[in-house]
């Protein structure tokens, strides 16, 4: 007999675990989340949280949405990124970043309710492990995973209290491994990666000091310096992040992964910060230190059987872009709603395979993306004539040497623009964080073919209705004149069909389909004196159906089915495409 029995056990309580929790436990599965540690995260790690992460805190509600816009740095104060020889020292150049460019940001207006911000994950762990156990979660924390058998029926799963010294054991129908990058869940159920671990090493240094002075007038949370004899590695050069303006800080030192780890001490640390700084007087108030490994690689296979791995357990890779958390809180999104359909009976096991089938590619797309930004780096260094030596007086020649008037410097400040414009595609990236299209048997296409990209797919998020596509963001009206997004119509832990005035058919077909399979599905008829109107008409245009077709969303958000027109027999067609997502 197990200790412990639960529906659901979630190793870890980092982003995608109290996200995982938060999301069951609004859906009513039962769950427990362990983690080793008695805590939550202690150094601020991830913070670039963007807009398809936004929508999914904003789906587990209003509160959770606005405790996360109320701690975050706002995205205004996010970029524009700074290359300096040293914070007190020239400056290199800039750009801006993370939808503070006016073209950009009306992009982010145009494409989610939602904005990015900047939340460091001590404060975004809080909130959602907070939001989780508020809903139901039960927490063990100093409670280590060992193990797991899983058989026909459920998992059974070996943890040592850490307080007590005892091992104990908790049975679960599911196990979801949130457990990290070196995820032990992973490595018992054998899962298969690509790529490799520890590519580079990279050192934190977490320190307090008020650098007002040298940055206010230029507000970013990334600063990145680039100064002859500083250590190029990890993630290219030394950089400093801020975590609150302007007297809290993260620099990120790179190392020689083919040496021992160093250890930073108060006064390794307060060198560092003196040289990246410029300031040669600077004292520091060091919170915290220490070494860490730039890793490439993604597991292929997400799940077997009962047991999920998500977060960095499943993709593993270096901060660039920013998409370490936002996608482990965006794979929670997609497992839990299919997870919790299964529990209830909703849906069949096999609607849990297409876990693995949509979010492996992504894990995929995002490792190659985020160090692939590390090698475009390179250009910047090149253009500066920082590639090719160790001679320090030569490098700085080659550096002062943009300042001339010849051609050949001409020629080299137009190369270090074209380099830092194109680091767009590392701190502007809209569309790798927003262009996930899913293609599984959760979804019903029917032939439809998926539209291309009319513009750059990393840049550029492209909305479109086709199944397998996040639903776009269309302002709608009520009859008070309130707005709210389609988003905000869809999700909830529940499907959702959207049609107009000459779809009502759909809508009562819905009904009548919900009861019959006992599943919870929203209708919504958009058209004049309705509940919800399209004043602007950007709902006309953003559905790409007839107004008596009608477009069926997932709880994730996602389109799983949609029809341009009335059929003879609604019931019967959604029926049809219903039970085939949920796999009865």
């Amino acid at each position: 007999m197990a200790d412990i029995t639960t529906e659901v056990l979630i190793i870890g309580t980092g982003p995608a675990g109290s996200t995982s929790g938060a999301l069951l436990s609004s859906y009513g599965v039962e769950n427990i989340v362990i983690n080793r540690y008695h805590w939550l995260a202690n150094t601020p790690r991830a913070h670039i949280t963007n807009q398809r992460t936004m929508e999914v805190l904003r789906d587990l509600g209003k509160e959770v949405e606005d405790e996360v816009y109320l701690n975050a740095m706002d995205q205004s104060l996010m970029g524009e990124n700074v290359f300096c020889e040293s914070l007190a020292g020239e400056e290199i150049g800039r750009m801006k970043s993370w939808g503070t460019h006016p073209l950009s940001k009306a992009e982010h207006l145009l494409s989610s309710p939602t904005r990015m911000n900047d939340l460091p994950q001590t404060f975004m762990e809080p909130i959602l492990f907070k939001t989780a156990c508020k809903r139901g979660t039960r927490a063990r924390m100093s409670t280590e995973y060992k193990s797991h058998i899983q058989d026909a029926d459920g998992v059974t799963t070996t943890c040592l209290d850490r307080m007590t010294g005892k091992e104990i054991t908790i049975r679960s129908k599911y196990l979801i491994g949130a457990d990290g990058g070196n995820s032990l869940v992973a490595e018992n159920e054998d899962l298969p990666f690509e790529g490799q671990m520890g590519v580079g090493g990279s050192m934190n240094i977490y320190f307090r000091a008020d650098l007002t002075k040298y940055v206010a007038h230029r507000p970013s949370v990334l600063y990145w310096v680039m100064q002859p004899g500083a250590n190029v590695g990890g993630i290219g050069m030394g950089l400093i992040r801020a975590i609150r303006p302007w007297n809290e800080w993260l620099i990120v030192w790179g190392y020689d992964i083919n040496e021992p780890a160093p250890v930073v001490d108060e006064a390794m640390a307060t060198d560092v910060a003196r040289q990246l700084v410029g300031d040669p007087e600077l004292e520091i108030d060091l919170i915290s230190a220490n070494t860490w490994t730039v890793n490439d690689s993604y597991a292929t296979q997400m799940s077997k059987g009962r047991v999920f791995i998500m977060g960095d357990a499943a993709h593993r890779h270096p901060p660039s872009n920013g998409l370490g958390s936002n996608t482990s809180i965006q794979d929670a999104f997609n497992l839990c709603w299919k997870v919790s359909a299964v529990v209830k009976g909703e849906a069949g096991e096999a609607l849990l395979d297409s876990y693995s089938v949509e979010r492996a590619p992504v894990a995929k797309q995002i490792v190659t993306r985020a160090n692939q930004s590390i090698g475009e780096f390179g250009p910047i260094f090149e253009a500066l004539g920082m590639t090719g030596g160790s001679d320090i007086a030569q490098i700085k020649a080659n550096m002062d040497a943009r300042c001339d008037t010849t051609a050949e410097a001409e020629a080299q400040r137009a190369a270090l623009n074209a380099a830092i414009v194109f680091k767009k595609y590392e701190f502007d990236a809209h569309g790798v964080e927003m262009n996930q299209r899913y293609a599984s048997d959760a979804t019903v296409t029917e032939g439809q073919i998926e539209p291309d990209f009319a513009l750059d797919a990393d840049l550029h998020y492209q909305p479109t209705t086709w199944p397998g596509a996040r639903i776009p963001h269309a302002w709608l009206f009520d009859d008070k004149g309130g707005k709210h997004s389609t988003l905000d119509l869809a999700g909830g832990g529940a499907f959702t069909l959207f049609t107009g005035l000459g779809g009502k058919g759909w809508a009562e077909a819905a009904q009548k389909v919900a009861k019959d399979l006992g599943i919870k599905l929203e209708t919504h008829v958009i058209g004049p004196r309705q509940d919800y109107v399209d004043h602007t008409g950007d709902w006309a245009r953003a559905r790409e159906i007839g107004d008596a077709g009608c477009i069926l969303t997932r709880p994730d958000q996602h389109v799983c089915w949609r029809n341009d027109a009335m059929v003879d027999d609604p019931v019967a067609e959604l029926t049809r495409v219903l039970t085939s997502i949920l796999a009865r």
